[in-house]
């Protein structure tokens, strides 16, 4: 297994950057999609991405279960290509509907924990085929206003971190240009 996290800011040519990885990889490729249409912009930007999409890579849209479905998908000979960790991490945060206060501590959903530990057991066990994991840096910025986007922030971070520990390539995407912070590319 080979596994690489590519991640960047809003904009940043992340997603473009994994694409190009996988295209070249010249294996099959399997796109798991993260993000779920909570409203009509976000539904729009999905049905952009699908359209944009080689129409031979094939697609599986799960919201929660990444590290089944990985377990499922991520076969020898493939090459799975998962956008994005961070619109996963913010559907694991809301998954039991919770509306969380603006102070005070904040308790996230048990599957949650569940799920994230999930992965990381997954990249610590391996997985025989390759994958490319896309994720937000979000913490090169202001601290976010409010409990639960503090929250978003420090989980991405966390998560970001305990990922980027496991893979044997981590690559930071700029305006669309990428710095290998681990491993090459080659």
């Amino acid at each position: 297994m080979s596994a690489t996290l590519v991640f960047g800011g809003a904009r940043s040519g992340k997603s473009a950057f994994a694409e190009r990885l996988a295209r070249e990889s010249g294996r099959e490729v399997v796109y798991i999609a993260t993000s779920r249409a909570g409203d009509g912009e976000m539904a729009a930007r999905i049905a952009l991405h699908r359209e944009q999409r080689p129409p031979e890579w094939r697609t599986v849209e799960e919201e929660l279960a990444l590290a089944q479905t990985l377990r499922t998908e991520c076969l020898q000979g493939r090459l799975v290509l998962v956008d994005c960790l961070t619109l996963w991490l913010s559907n694991l945060m809301f998954c039991d509907g919770r509306e969380y206060p603006e102070v005070g501590a904040l308790t996230l959903p048990d599957r949650f924990h569940e799920e994230r530990a999930a992965l990381l057991d997954l990249l610590d066990a391996g997985l025989p085929g390759d994958v490319v994991f896309v994720s937000n840096e979000v913490g090169m910025g202001i601290v976010p206003w409010g409990a639960i986007s503090r929250s978003f922030a420090d989980e991405a971070g966390r998560l970001n971190q305990a990922v980027a520990a496991r893979v044997e390539r981590a690559v930071l995407v700029a305006a669309g240009l990428p710095l290998v912070l681990k491993g090459s590319l080659c």
